[in-house]
């Protein structure tokens, strides 16, 4: 279990450091909002055609993609239908919340525990495909509906992921690794030295965000955090195990692979999406810190039950 270890060991350095250039106001709030767009608009995309670009696409549409999918969709709409019709929470945060609910840390946690526990992190291609090319696209549709105020049209929701850094990125990715093209190196390098700023640049923000923030669940989010992170650990990797057994079938080291991929904790990408709308900002917050401490024990035991 040493990669477990490690990878939230790496992550709660680089989070660290994060609340100390805030605590000392290197990146104050307009500097977080300015580093968490470069994010955004430039590191996540070049970091995500980096990696689809370079997978195998048989191990992309495997169907592993569905037993992960299936917890993915359970957990997205068990949010929305509790925080909808029983709490009546605004469209913006509602997006954000079924976002942390069911959106994995794939990049930054997901790819060292695979590789350390599964001994490779192609493990997680299939949940990040689906994050990037179908819960991305639709969370920035509602998200962008919402800030502009304006009722979409079918045209302009087809049209959303085409303007949209990250789901571009993502297409490009993917189609570069169907045909097996090969970069060229003057755009392969470049693109693989902006990559590299996603990861530790997103912990960061995340981390100097935490300085001066309340509790997590301060000011009547306490409800939507408890709910988000019981979604998070325990449904959604209980439905990718019971699919994955018993209705696909799965082998035991894909059936352990999509099992502990599901119970992964929010991924700071959904920070980073919350703030690039501001919206939800502090459940994002929140939902992230609160699953990032308890992931571990879910992991540690899925680990146990099924290595």
């Amino acid at each position: 279990m040493q990669g477990v270890f490690e990878g939230f060991g790496v992550i709660a350095i680089v989070i660290a450091l994060g609340y100390v250039l805030g605590r000392v106001r290197v990146l104050d709030t307009e500097a977080q909002v300015v580093l968490s767009r470069v994010v955004f608009t430039v590191g996540i995309p070049a970091l995500l055609f980096v990696t689809l670009s370079t997978a195998d696409v048989t191990t992309l549409f495997s169907s592993a993609l569905l037993a992960i999918g299936s917890g993915v969709v359970i957990a997205a709409s068990g949010y929305v239908l509790l925080a909808r019709f029983l709490w009546r929470r605004p469209t913006g945060p509602l997006a954000v919340g079924a976002l942390a609910s069911s959106y994995v840390n794939a990049g930054n946690l997901g790819i060292p525990i695979a590789v350390y526990v599964l001994g490779d992190g192609s493990y997680v291609a299939p949940v990040m495909l689906l994050q990037l090319v179908v819960m991305a696209p639709i969370s920035f549709a509602v998200l962008d509906t919402v800030q502009s105020g304006r009722r979409p049209t079918w045209r302009s929701v087809l049209a959303l992921p085409f303007r949209n850094p990250v789901t571009i990125a993502s297409f490009l990715g993917i189609a570069v690794s169907a045909v097996g093209a090969e970069l060229p190196v003057v755009i392969e390098r470049p693109t693989e030295l902006v990559a590299g700023l996603a990861i530790p640049a997103a912990l960061i923000v995340y981390g100097a965000s935490l300085h001066g923030a309340p509790r997590p669940g301060a000011g009547g989010s306490a409800r939507d955090v408890a709910l988000i992170s019981v979604l998070k650990l325990v449904v959604q990797p209980v439905v990718a195990f019971l699919v994955g057994r018993f209705l696909l079938g799965l082998d035991d080291i894909w059936l352990l692979a999509v099992t502990i991929a599901a119970a992964l904790p929010s991924a700071q990408n959904v920070y980073v999406y919350a703030v690039r709308y501001q919206t939800g900002v502090a459940l994002a917050r929140d939902a992230i810190f609160v699953t990032t401490l308890l992931s571990g024990i879910s992991i540690l035991i899925i680990a146990a039950l099924l290595a």
